[in-house]
C-alpha cells in the first residue's frame, strides 16, 4: 500500500518575538494578525518559545487568546520547550489549551538551539543542557502517558530517568483522547532525530536548507516509519521556512539581515547554514516554496523575515501560498 497523501496545510508564524524586539506586547495587534491570516486562508497560527534566550509572550497565552477569536485555523507552537517548565503542570496547561481551542491545538516541541544564550537559559530553570534530546522524549512520554491514564487498565504512573509521577488519571484530560498531536521540531536534522520523529512524534518540523535535502530526509523518514510499525502517513513531515518578499532580491535580503541580527545577532550568511530562508520577489520566493512542496512537505510554517510581516501578510497569502497550493494540485 502506498503512504497516505496528507493534505497540504500553509501556516504563518504570530509575531510575539517581532514585538519583544520592539518592545511591544500588545496582545489586540496578535490577534488582529490572527484573524486576517485565518481571513486570508492561511491554514494554521503558530507561536515560538523562550523565557530568556529570545524572550517573547508565553506561547500557551498567546495561543489561548487566539484560540477564542478564530475559529477554523490549527494553532500550534513551533516549537514549545518542555525542559522550560514542570511537566506535570506543562501536561495540565496544554489540556486546558486544547480544550480552549476545541481541539485545534499541535504542540511542536524541541529541545532548544544548541547556542550558549540556550544553555544559559536552560541553566537558569534547573535544567541541563547536556541530556536535552532524551530529557525531551521522556518528557512528552510522560504527556502521553498522563492523558491516557483514564483509559481502563492504562497505567496512571510514569517512572523515567529523569522524571517519576503518580497519580497522573487526576489531571485534566485533553480534548483527544491521546492528547494533542505532538511533531519533534529537529531544525537542520540529522539521523537521530529522523529516527526519534519516526518512532516516537506525530510530525516532523524540518528547517533543512535545501529541498533537495528534504526530499531525502522525507523518503528515509517514511522508511523509518514502516521498520517501527507505523502507519504509512503516521508523521506528518512539515517544513520551517523564513521568508522576506520584496521588490528586490538585494533589498529583501538586507532586511532579512537585519531581521535576523535582532532576532540571534547573527547573520543570514550564518543561519542559512542551518535554517531554510527564501527571500527577494514574492515569485522568487513561492518558487522555492514549490520546490518544497514538490519534495513532500505537508504542512508548511512560514515565518515571515521581517519586523513589521502584518506588511506582507497578504502578499504572501496571494502568491506564497496560492503558488504552493497550485503545485500540489498538479502533483496529485
Amino acid at each position: 500500500m502506498g503512504a497516505v497523501r496528507q493534505p497540504l496545510r500553509v501556516g504563518v508564524l504570530l509575531p510575539t518575538r517581532e514585538q519583544a524586539i520592539l518592545g511591544e506586547h500588545s496582545a489586540s495587534s496578535l490577534l488582529d494578525f490572527a484573524r486576517r491570516a485565518e481571513q486570508l486562508g492561511f491554514d494554521s497560527l503558530w507561536t515560538g518559545d523562550s523565557l530568556a534566550a529570545r524572550p517573547r509572550l508565553d506561547p500557551l497565552v498567546v495561543l489561548s487568546a487566539v484560540g477564542a477569536v478564530t475559529r477554523r485555523v490549527l494553532l500550534g507552537t513551533a516549537a514549545m520547550a518542555p525542559a522550560l517548565r514542570h511537566p506535570l503542570m506543562a501536561a495540565s496547561m496544554v489540556s486546558s489549551l486544547d480544550h480552549v481551542s476545541s481541539g485545534r491545538l499541535v504542540l511542536g516541541v524541541g529541545s532548544g538551539f544548541p547556542v550558549p544564550e540556550a544553555d544559559e537559559e536552560l541553566a537558569a530553570v534547573g535544567a541541563s543542557s547536556t541530556t536535552r534530546a532524551g530529557t525531551l522524549d521522556e518528557v512528552t512520554a510522560l504527556w502521553r502517558t498522563a492523558w491516557s491514564s483514564t483509559r481502563p487498565g492504562a497505567p496512571n504512573h510514569f517512572t523515567g530517568r529523569h522524571w517519576q509521577a503518580e497519580g497522573l488519571d487526576r489531571l485534566i484530560c485533553p480534548a483527544a483522547l491521546d492528547g494533542p498531536p505532538l511533531w519533534l521540531a529537529a531544525g537542520a536534522d540529522g539521523a537521530r532525530a529522523l529516527e526519534r520523529a519516526a518512532r516516537l512524534y506525530d510530525g516532523w518540523l524540518s528547517s533543512r536548507t535545501s529541498a533537495e535535502s528534504y526530499a531525502g530526509a522525507r523518503r528515509r523518514l517514511e522508511d523509518l516509519c514502516r521498520r517501527a510499525g507505523r502507519r504509512a502517513g503516521a508523521v506528518t513531515p512539515a517544513l520551517y521556512l523564513t521568508v522576506t518578499v520584496g521588490p528586490d532580491e538585494r533589498g529583501a535580503r538586507v532586511e532579512l539581515d537585519d531581521y535576523l541580527e535582532h532576532c540571534y545577532g547573527r547573520a543570514l550568511e550564518q543561519m542559512s547554514a542551518v535554517r531554510a530562508y527564501a527571500w527577494g520577489p514574492s515569485e522568487h520566493c513561492a518558487q522555492r516554496l514549490a520546490d518544497y512542496v514538490r519534495a513532500g512537505a505537508r504542512h508548511i510554517l512560514l515565518r515571515i523575515g521581517s519586523l513589521r510581516p502584518e506588511t506582507h501578510l497578504r502578499e504572501i497569502a496571494d502568491v506564497l501560498v496560492s503558488k504552493a497550493r497550485q503545485t500540489d494540485q498538479e502533483n496529485t
